[in-house]
């Protein structure tokens, strides 16, 4: 799978004959899996039509803030888009576009969404040789990368003016392969496999009810998501839980119970070097299954003995090769931190997140948490965020243990 599936690309297309060489960079990015928005300057109309574009980004060409749909106006809006975005290619980049991204001269919307982008931004200039080398456009380009933008250096060729030089946009393929080491080299898990948890179990009482918890396993798939998007190969074991995932680089196991947990972590752990147990295991299970519906009119009262589930999370960290390392969460109603650090100290762990049932936004069911990413040696509290960003928090503090 190529590291570009699933990233969100805005490809900005100014007004220069090099323009129909993003036609073919569109279809090079879509090949790759990646989701692709066009957006024209006005003056890219005169080179290339928006319907060869949208036809191969099965997106709607953007160009002006405004567009007029069914006698009104949408807002195309540029800090959305920035937003939306994981990088931002501006092939062909022109003299007057690289004058304004450097100057903040916002007056159209790829110019505006390039000023509120947080992202990558890549530019490829296209121009003539007398306009490339003027001290002018040298200064805009040395203002950009110094900012931190990625300079696609031109090629060196025939011009369109007859001269031949340096100035030609870059072939559609190398800056692909530019794009696609720059990803790689920012994935800090290449080459490492995962094991995740997520979810509830369900310990049936009979073939109709069960002791479980509201775990929905958000957490844990936007864990599994997230590691995968930094390169990692991702076993995830879910409980009962509503969330998908689509990702070729994440195997999912959905599971019911604490043992088919235990069983299915056992077989994936020996080839993990990373294991996160974000799943709320049942700590208890009924002692025997009722093998048929418990009918409430056979007694008044019934009682149920419990009787321990295995200790997943313990069982695997005594395992655990040298190099290998074990995190697991704790959710605490009182004495969060003492009973956090005291489950990481006898279970062996190398880390464990605790979250607190205390904390508004935080535990089951929403789509935000609050953290403390604990270890042996500090205690590294975050502030409530989506789960998303939470996944990206808990990943960045595992690479540096």
């Amino acid at each position: 799978m190529s590291v570009l599936n699933d990233k969100k690309i805005l490809l900005g297309v100014s007004g220069g004959i090099a323009a129909y060489k993003s036609i073919v960079l569109l279809r090079l990015l879509k090949k790759n899996g990646a989701d692709v928005q066009v957006i024209f300057t006005k003056s890219a109309h005169d080179f290339v039509t928006t319907l060869t574009f949208s036809t191969l980004s099965g997106r709607p060409v953007l160009t002006n803030f405004f567009e007029e749909k069914d006698n009104s106006k949408n807002w195309n809006n540029h800090v959305d888009l920035a937003e939306w975005a994981d990088f931002l290619l501006i092939v062909p980049a022109t003299s007057s576009t690289i004058s304004k991204m450097a100057t903040g001269n916002a007056d159209n919307l790829l110019i505006a969404t390039y000023m509120s982008i947080k992202s990558k931004v890549f530019f490829a200039p296209a121009m003539d040789l007398d306009m490339y080398k003027s001290p002018a456009t040298q200064k805009n380009i040395k203002t950009l990368v110094k900012n931190g933008d990625i300079l696609i250096n031109p090629g060196i060729g025939l011009l369109a003016s007859g001269m031949s030089g340096e100035g030609r946009v870059e072939e559609p393929d190398i800056i692909l392969d530019q794009l696609i080491n720059f990803i790689k080299k920012k994935l800090i898990f290449n080459n490492k496999t995962f094991l995740i948890t997520a979810g509830p179990t369900y310990e049936m009482i009979d073939p109709v009810r069960f002791i479980g918890n509201f775990s929905s396993g958000k957490m844990g798939f936007e864990l599994a998501k997230k590691a995968s998007n930094l390169g990692g190969k991702v076993y995830l074991i879910s409980g009962p839980s509503s969330e998908e995932v689509n990702d070729k680089n994440i195997i999912i196991k959905r599971i019911i119970s604490a043992d088919e947990m235990f069983d299915e972590c056992s077989k994936v752990f020996p080839k993990a070097d990373i294991c996160i147990m974000s799943a709320a295991v049942s700590d208890f299970k009924p002692s025997t299954k009722n093998q048929h519906k418990i009918k409430k009119e056979k007694s008044k009262k019934i009682s149920l003995e419990l009787v321990k589930n295995k200790d997943i999370l313990k069982f695997l960290s005594s395992k655990k090769r040298k190099q290998q390392k074990v995190i697991g969460f704790s959710l605490e109603t009182d004495n969060e931190l003492k009973n956090a650090t005291k489950k990481l100290k006898n279970k062996n762990l190398d880390a464990i997140i605790l979250n607190s049932l205390n904390d508004e936004g935080a535990g089951f069911n929403f789509s935000t948490n609050k953290i403390s990413f604990i270890t042996s040696n500090y205690v590294k509290d975050f502030s409530i965020k989506s789960k998303k960003d939470v996944a990206k928090d808990i990943l960045l503090e595992i690479f540096s243990l």
